[in-house]
């Protein structure tokens, strides 16, 4: 059913992918697209796509927060950024819900427990991305997780994805407050906030 309906959703969304590439080639430069390798079920690696929302890092712009276009927040906002990673999807490496695949170097990072969200494929969207999104807390994020993985269902599925479109919608938790993303999750010993996503030839 993933493939099935990412597969629709590519070709749907074909025209409107052109006009959002366009613009991020417009304002952004090349390259287009974010790659950057995510854990996923099991935690095995793979290349996460999405629309490339900053600009490049150079002398001037360093943090996320700078280098973050008003582009860049319109597709965050409204979740255009996301739209490739319906080839995710597709190629069995993402589920359409899901926990979140956050970064590599967060793995060895998770208590025993919040690694159990990697026992299912990561989703676009998720049961931490309808209740808060960015405006939780790294425990409650992850805890969510791991309450998808021990209640998921088909009519789970279903109601996070109806809660989707309501919180894209409204715009609800797309960063935390002075991030413009998420502090990084740095475990049990919690250092210094730093961007999450300050890395990027991504979205």
């Amino acid at each position: 059913m993933d493939a099935s309906v990412a597969a629709v959703g590519l070709v749907a969304t074909a025209p409107l992918q052109a006009v959002v590439a366009l613009a991020v080639l417009a304002k952004h430069g090349r390259p287009v697209l974010f790659r950057q390798p995510r854990p996923g079920k099991d935690g095995r690696v793979f290349e996460l796509v999405k629309f490339r929302t900053m600009l490049l890092p150079d002398a001037q712009r360093v943090s996320d927060a700078d280098r973050l276009t008003p582009l860049g927040r319109f597709l965050r906002s409204t979740s255009l950024d996301e739209l490739p990673t319906l080839w995710n999807v597709l190629k069995g490496e993402m589920s359409l819900v899901g926990p979140r695949p956050l970064l590599v170097q967060y793995l060895d990072r998770y208590t025993p427990e919040q690694a159990r969200r990697h026992e299912v494929r990561p989703g676009v969207t998720g049961l931490a991305q309808v209740r808060g999104r960015n405006g939780l807390d790294w425990d409650e994020k992850l805890a969510l997780d791991v309450e998808y993985v021990d209640h998921r269902s088909l009519a789970l599925d279903l109601r996070i994805l109806w809660e989707t479109v309501a919180v894209v919608l409204l715009r609800r938790g797309i960063s935390a407050e002075g991030h413009a993303t998420m502090a990084e999750f740095q475990g049990q010993a919690m250092a210094e906030p730093v961007e999450a996503e300050s890395v990027e030839t991504r979205s």
